[in-house]
């Protein structure tokens, strides 16, 4: 790894207890001028992938680097090497067996993903503007978790002990602002979500936030997906410019890609962990609407949000989704659900004689869906095309619009510490705000926040245009699970998203290969509510049987 990219950190003669003392440069990152990056996307044949910047006009890296940058930076060079074999490609299992066999600790484990997130995210030519912010406390708790690892039976220990975890930064912390990506937000300051207290609690070392498509991607009409303007434009690390991150949980899945930690948790309202699942090669659960508790995340709708795992392995993100877990009394549709994983592993299951439904012209027009397809049937699983049944959407945004008219007011009221920091308090607020600088806050525009304030939909209306999109994405799915008796269904990436959205099915992306321009795909399961845990299985099963994810070759040292 070149000593450029690493500041110090190669400086001859010095020890890593050294480079830790040593006095930390005022400015360890500057700006840059990323005009040329933009005009060479300027024909990109995907219109959203046509930028009008690529750093962010607002954010410091000074300000989210610099604090931690030494301690990150004091791992010795050969000693990285060492840990990345032991760590990139490993599930959290075998990491655990690792630490429990005295061959790595908590703390290096931690460190590790800081050195490689500050040697990756610091350079130009490199970085992903996948980090928003450090945990300022990271090494700190993975210090203490070495402590207390022996004073603690492995049978009281949640397999989520002691890994790494980044958080999408629309998830509430108190140890950093949570923002939305937006500059509205930039200094909000809250308690811990919900999901936040379990992962704690369960061991997890919360290592930062990471960027996001700005207000989860209800916020500009036809944008790139993964910009925010106070992370600027998150890049893929299969192809920097080249491919979409997906969105809105872009930063979490290229996080989880690049090897920044060992999984990462997102929300999806209609795809945004499937879409960035696929793109970046990565698996990515949406679980079934009330299974995990929305309670401290920036909202958009109560309806159809949900945080979800993303991670490296299908076991990972189980094990993420299993520690998440819990009733929160204050989401009224969260429940108590029983424990998702038998140990610390996700067991396959047979596919002999499972029902696959498909869709043909999906089948007909992607050669990885069919490879996917193939191994299944070898496998022994019945594929069975399927016609879903007609189905009008009609009036989609009209439910999150309302949605979030009322949800993100009701969270600026509750959630947010310091008022005097954060102007908004609803969506019209937040609309003036933008205008006041619209080339920095909205440089995209913000057509999507004006066409809730232009939707003249009433509470009766709404409530009935509800009840009638939630029936047509049931009957989506459900006419042919029942015609077919399927085990699920499968799609690619985020393909059939509002339906499972609306539907409230639960979905799980697993990589299936990569397309001759090397960009990344997933196969989609989509399995009837509350069946996480069979689809998991299936999952796992699939994965061990066409074990294709690669790590990015511009990240894999």
């Amino acid at each position: 790894m070149a000593c450029a990219a690493l500041q110090f950190s190669c400086k001859d003669g010095n020890t890593s207890a050294d480079r830790a003392r040593e006095d930390v440069p005022e400015r360890i990152w500057e700006p840059y001028d990323d005009a040329s990056e933009v005009a060479a996307n300027a024909d990109h044949p995907n219109r959203r992938m046509r930028y009008k910047l690529i750093q962010s006009r607002v954010t410091d890296k000074n300000d989210i680097f610099r604090p931690l940058y030494a301690e990150a930076l004091s791992l010795d060079p050969a000693r990285y090497r060492e840990l990345r074999g032991l760590i990139l490609g490993r599930s959290i299992p075998e990491i655990q067996e690792q630490i429990l066999g005295g061959t790595l600790t908590y703390e290096e484990l931690t460190r590790f993903f800081l050195y490689r997130i500050y040697t990756y995210e610091l350079p130009h030519a490199t970085t992903l503007n996948t980090v928003l912010a450090i945990n300022p406390n990271a090494l700190e708790e993975a210090r203490k978790k070495d402590e207390v690892l022996r004073l603690v039976p492995d049978a009281e220990r949640h397999p989520v002990f002691g890994m790494p975890v980044l958080l999408k930064d629309n998830i509430d912390t108190e140890s950093m602002p949570t923002t939305a990506g937006a500059v509205a937000l930039q200094e909000n300051r809250t308690e811990d979500a919900f999901i936040v207290n379990q992962l704690q609690m369960n061991g997890a070392v919360i290592l930062g936030k990471v960027n996001l498509s700005e207000w989860a991607y209800y916020f500009c009409d036809g944008c790139p997906v993964g910009y925010s303007a106070l992370g600027g434009q998150t890049l893929n690390p299969y192809g920097r410019r080249q491919f979409e991150t997906g969105g809105s949980s872009s930063g979490s899945g290229t996080a989880v890609a690049a090897g920044y930690a060992m999984g990462a948790v997102g929300t999806e309202t209609s795809g945004s962990i499937l879409s960035p699942s696929g793109q970046n090669s990565v698996v990515g659960l949406k679980p079934t609407v009330s299974l995990l508790s929305r309670t401290g995340i920036v909202p958009i709708s109560s309806t159809l949000d949900t945080p979800g795992p993303m991670a490296r392995t299908v076991t990972d993100a189980a094990i993420l989704l299993d520690a998440m877990r819990g009733y929160d009394s204050e989401d009224p549709v969260a429940l108590e659900t029983p424990t998702l994983i038998n140990g610390h592993r996700v067991e396959p299951v047979a596919l002999a004689g499972r029902r696959f439904g498909i869709f043909e012209a999906i089948s007909e027009s992607d050669s990885l869906y069919r490879r996917a397809i193939r191994v299944l049937r070898e496998a022994g699983a019945e594929i069975i095309p399927i016609t879903p049944p007609e189905t009008d959407l009609d009036g989609f945004s009209k439910l999150l619009n309302g949605d979030m008219r009322k949800d993100l007011p009701a969270y600026l009221q509750k959630r947010v510490r310091n008022r005097d920091a954060v102007r908004i308090s609803d969506v019209a607020d937040l609309v003036a705000f933008n205008r006041e600088d619209s080339l920095v806050r909205a440089p995209y525009g913000q057509g999507r926040l004006e066409g809730i304030l232009g939707d003249t939909t009433g509470p009766e209306d709404l409530e009935a245009l509800k009840a009638r999109l939630l029936a047509a994405g049931m009957d989506y799915f459900t006419v042919p699970w029942n015609a077919h008796q399927l085990d699920a269904v499968l799609s690619v990436n985020n393909r059939h998203a509002a339906y499972a959205a609306l539907g409230r099915h639960p979905a799980l992306c697993v990589p299936m290969g990569y397309r001759e321009s090397g960009e990344p795909a997933g196969l989609t399961f989509i399995a009837r509510p509350f069946q996480e845990k069979q689809l998991l299985e299936l999952g796992r099963a699939f994965e061990m049987r066409l074990p294709v994810r690669r790590m990015p070759e511009g990240y894999a040292d």
